[in-house]
């Protein structure tokens, strides 16, 4: 998920977005955990999605 796409969601969205983005996240540790992960990088992206996300977030409060 890109910046711009981000800009574009409503904050509500963005709440609901980061909700389901920590959770894939605890669900793609768990399985590599158990069983290394074909493509690790995955965890990579969503904490990366996650930080935008958050990012986004801080800016909407600030305003």
């Amino acid at each position: 998920m890109k910046m711009a796409e981000i800009k574009e969601l409503t904050t509500q969205e963005l709440k609901e977005r980061l909700v389901s983005e920590e959770e894939a996240l605890v669900r793609l540790k768990l399985n590599h955990a158990v069983s290394p992960l074909e493509n690790p990088s995955q965890i990579k992206a969503i904490r990366k999605n996650i930080a935008r996300i958050n990012t986004e977030l801080s800016l909407r409060d600030n305003k």
